[in-house]
């Protein structure tokens, strides 16, 4: 498996899959009636994002993940991500190797961390491997995801520091922001995970 960066020639590879894993409205966070043009106006993106592919050696397309600043502004320094692998080569590693890649060019690019903002909690799939790869919920919004099939379920934002906190200040520092914003989610209403 090679992981690159996507081409326009790539898009129809990706549409295949893409269109009716949003249509299910099982795991992403889209109007699932969303036309190919708006797709891919908030797939593709220019730099500082990127939008890559995982190709097999036939050159078959298996999944793409994009990322870009989650914020601006003062909030910049923390990338996010999405995340589709083709139903029919999932369960192979591609979503694993698009996380990896993804974890590793936001660190080369600056990023300190990782934020996932809208992770379902019965997408059990890929809250395991986010967790394996370091993620933790930071705070699940009750009924935040209307699932086609479960009802209202719970939508997770999921974190990751894009490098493994030090021992001393740093650590410290880190929890003690931690601390803070989980005590701001409470107050928010949402609940912890």
């Amino acid at each position: 498996m090679v992981i690159r960066a996507a081409t326009d020639d790539d898009w129809s590879a990706i549409w295949r899959f893409m269109r009716p894993i949003v249509a299910a409205g099982e795991t992403f966070s889209w109007d699932r009636d969303v036309e190919e043009a708006e797709a891919r106006e908030m797939w593709c993106h220019e730099p500082p994002g990127r939008t890559i592919v995982a190709v097999d050696n036939d050159g078959t397309i298996l999944g793409t993940a994009e990322t870009e600043p989650n914020h601006g502004g003062p909030g910049a320094h923390v990338a996010t991500a999405s995340f589709m692998v083709d139903p029919d080569h999932q369960g192979h590693g591609v979503g694993r190797a698009l996380c990896k890649h993804v974890l590793e060019a936001a660190q080369e690019d600056g990023y300190r961390a990782m934020q996932f903002n809208a992770v379902a909690e019965t997408n059990v799939a890929a809250v395991t491997l986010w967790r394996s790869l370091g993620f933790e919920v930071l705070a699940t919004v009750p009924e935040g995801f209307h699932h086609p099939v479960e009802g209202d379920v719970g939508l997770h934002i999921m974190y990751a520091a894009s490098e493994p906190l030090e021992v001393g200040v740093r650590a410290s520092g880190v929890s003690q922001r931690f601390e803070i914003l989980k005590r701001r989610t409470r107050l928010a209403g949402l609940s912890w995970s």
